[in-house]
């Protein structure tokens, strides 16, 4: 201390500690700054705070991967039991296999299903189930073999869901609540009352007994229901109740927020005990915050059918890809997808007059005659009525409504005349549709009657409408 100094008096506060205090309190009012910024946009565009908060600060994923869409191959790894019973999972095969698009100019998510017994060729020629590529090269074998099945460029990113990855997900997150079903219900959604789901497999860890209807399930019986496929519809059924606990799954993140946030501690243990990935820290959180809230319309999921089934040397039963329908999923899923119709405004749907719209109606639910039951239902309501028959297939889930009409929402104004269904149907564009409707199309829309609407089309109707001869 220099001669002329005096010590400070007792009490007063030295300069490091004022200095200190300037800077809390520089931080303070950046934070509450900041906050008040947040609360501000939250309140003006009647946004949840946390949320308002993620997009004001967070990169959206155009900034951070420099695209409008990446493409990730999503596995869950089969497993096996030691002589002790414990899991193992060392040079395994893949038990779930999804190419997943992940569309962020549109917000929507495709997930396309593979199943594990398709046909496909490995690096060295020979033909195996595609599922073997994982066992044999790892994950760089398995995106190189897939993406060779599928005819894309590659994968951009990959997830691998490691042995207990979705058991423990949903226990972390307090189960889920699940409609069981029966592969009957699930496939034609017709005599599916009161049936059961009986099966054990000690060998296999496989242990199913659910009655059919809403049930309440823990991680191991929710991932149980996925993995049951020994019965006559086997791995189809098997993808649709993986795709139906993954709706569960999501419907319950996005919907229980406060319970998601609760066990946010227990599921980031989850992700980096069981999921292996190569998608970056700064990527997740990018792609969170831009989903959140993102409603179930918008995930669009389907699975590559097959054609029928071989016996393949060292692997026995196989699957046979249906190469036609593998390649116009992969062009309406990964490759491009239809951009989202625009929301029609309501008097604008008001100024179409119904009988200036040409309908075509064709079956493609399975259902005896669906289509002449919807065609008769849109005659009722002023529609002009053109083509009923079947579709090219008859395994349609939900409704399709093409448009190839130059009436603006020709296709939102068949869709209100039809019955309110869980999930509506989505109004698909015809890219040529420029100018007229080029031969053979005839119709202003093209009504693909799916499983959904031939159960809510009403049975009892009068006599079916004549079906009209192409011009």
């Amino acid at each position: 201390m220099g001669k002329h100094e005096l010590p400070p008096a007792a009490g007063a506060p030295s300069r490091s500690g004022a200095i200190v205090r300037r800077i809390f309190l520089v931080l303070g009012l950046l934070l509450l700054g900041v906050a008040s910024a947040a609360t501000g946009f939250a309140i003006f565009e009647h946004k949840n705070p946390v949320v308002a908060f993620t997009q004001v600060f967070v990169e959206t994923p155009q900034q951070v991967f420099g695209r409008p869409s990446i493409l990730v191959l999503v596995e869950g790894l089969d497993y096996d039991y030691t002589a002790n019973d414990q899991e193992f999972s060392t040079n395994s095969r893949s038990d779930a296999i999804w190419a997943v698009n992940v569309d962020f100019d549109n917000k929507r998510i495709y997930q396309l299903s593979i199943p594990r017994d398709m046909v496909a060729t490995l690096p060295n020629g020979t033909q195996a189930k595609i599922n073997q590529a994982q066992s044999d090269g790892g994950v760089r074998e398995a995106k190189q073999v897939i993406g060779d099945w599928l005819g894309i460029p590659g994968f951009d990113r990959y997830v691998i869901l490691r042995i207990d990855a979705t058991k423990d997900i949903i226990n972390a997150i307090g189960g889920l609540d699940v409609v069981v079903k029966s592969s009957d219900c699930l496939r034609y959604k017709t005599g599916c009352t009161d049936q059961t789901i009986d099966y054990d497999d000690s060998w296999g860890h496989l242990h199913i007994h659910f009655k059919e209807g809403l049930q309440h399930l823990d991680g191991p019986q929710a991932v149980a229901y996925m993995r049951f496929r020994h019965d006559w519809c086997s791995d189809p059924c098997r993808i649709m109740r993986q795709q139906q606990v993954l709706h569960a799954m999501i419907g319950k993140l996005k919907g229980d927020q406060v319970n998601t946030l609760l066990h946010a501690g227990n599921l980031l243990g989850v992700f980096r005990r069981d999921v292996q990935t190569d998608l970056t820290d700064r990527e997740l959180l990018s792609m969170a915050a831009y989903f959140q809230g993102i409603p179930d319309s918008a995930i669009v999921t389907n699975q590559v059918p097959y054609t029928g089934d071989v016996d393949l040397p060292n692997y026995g039963d196989s699957l046979v890809p249906d190469v036609e329908a593998r390649t116009r999923l992969v062009q309406d899923m990964l490759i491009a997808p239809p951009s989202p119709e625009v929301s029609p405004d309501a008097m604008a749907l008001a100024a179409i007059v119904p009988s200036s719209v040409r309908v075509d109606v064709v079956n493609g639910s399975g259902t005896a005659g669906a289509a002449h039951r919807v065609a008769t239902m849109l005659k009722r309501a002023g529609f002009t009525i053109g083509n009923v028959g079947d579709a090219e297939r008859s395994d349609y889930e939900t409704t399709e409504i093409h448009e190839h009409s130059t009436v603006t929402f020709a296709g939102a104004k068949v869709r209100a005349a039809l019955p309110a269904l869980a999930k509506p149907p989505v109004v698909v564009p015809d890219p040529t549709a420029t100018g007229s409707p080029p031969p053979p199309i005839t119709s202003d829309v093209t009504v693909i009657v799916g499983g959904d609407l031939a159960t809510a089309a009403p049975a009892a109707t009068a006599s079916p409408v004549a079906a009209v001869q192409s011009h």
